[in-house]
């Protein structure tokens, strides 16, 4: 995607969160939105048509529901395969889980700034999973209360990081976006992004909901 613009689709029922997305994108360098539309159905007709990088949805649709959707991008089979960022105001534990285990790729909620916004839906233009700090918050509020104490066992996993993956690690854990994370350790965006990469390798995760989850897990949350 070098060079060219990140093509989005954007999707839901309710005029006001469309056109405020529609605005916030339309304002920043290297965006093209394709359109935006109330009807889910449309959505996936616009997508067979123009082959979006990314398709941002609400929950609450016409024709069908947010998480249905996703369901139905992914078994259009498009190439490229939209990545789907997801838009609501339900800030339950249950609509948090539902739209993650469907697959989607970023998690927004109204109080995400417009600089998050922009952020999280060029990341699912990367093929990378970011979530806003308010759900990565829950999620880690999710863990305090359910998962088992820190066992060895995560803690010898963690013992093969280096020094500057465990702080990647802790600063992703705290919700930190990944230029947040440059910044804060005077690095190179591309160099955090190496490290996030050797992260998921070496811990065997497949996002950074998971990297969060074994951040607890290993008591490094708590050091």
């Amino acid at each position: 995607m070098s060079g060219a613009s990140l093509r989005v689709i954007i999707c839901d029922k309710y005029a006001i969160p469309r056109f405020g997305l529609l605005t916030i994108l339309a304002s920043r360098p290297g965006v093209e939105v394709i359109e935006a539309t109330d009807s889910g159905v449309h959505a996936i007709m616009l997508a067979r048509q123009h082959h979006p990088e990314v398709v941002v949805t609400g929950l609450t649709l016409g024709g069908l529901s947010g998480l249905e959707l996703i369901q139905r991008l992914r078994a259009e089979k498009l190439d490229p395969q939209p990545r789907v960022v997801v838009f609501t105001v339900d800030h339950t534990d249950q609509t948090f889980t539902e739209v993650l285990r469907a697959g989607a790729n970023g998690l927004l909620t109204q109080d995400s700034t417009q600089d998050e916004v922009v952020a999280i839906i060029r990341a699912a233009g990367r093929g990378q999973t970011l979530l806003s700090p308010l759900v990565t918050q829950r999620l880690v509020e999710w863990f305090r209360q359910r998962e088992p104490p820190a066992a060895a066992e995560p803690r010898l996993t963690l013992a093969g990081l280096t020094p500057r993956e465990q702080q990647v690690l802790l600063l992703v854990a705290q919700g930190r976006s990944t230029e947040e994370v440059a910044g804060e350790l005077y690095i190179g965006v591309s160099t955090v992004r190496t490290h996030l990469h050797r992260l998921r390798a070496k811990l065997k995760a497949k996002d950074r909901a998971q990297l969060v989850s074994l951040a607890y897990r290993a008591g490094l949350m708590s050091t």
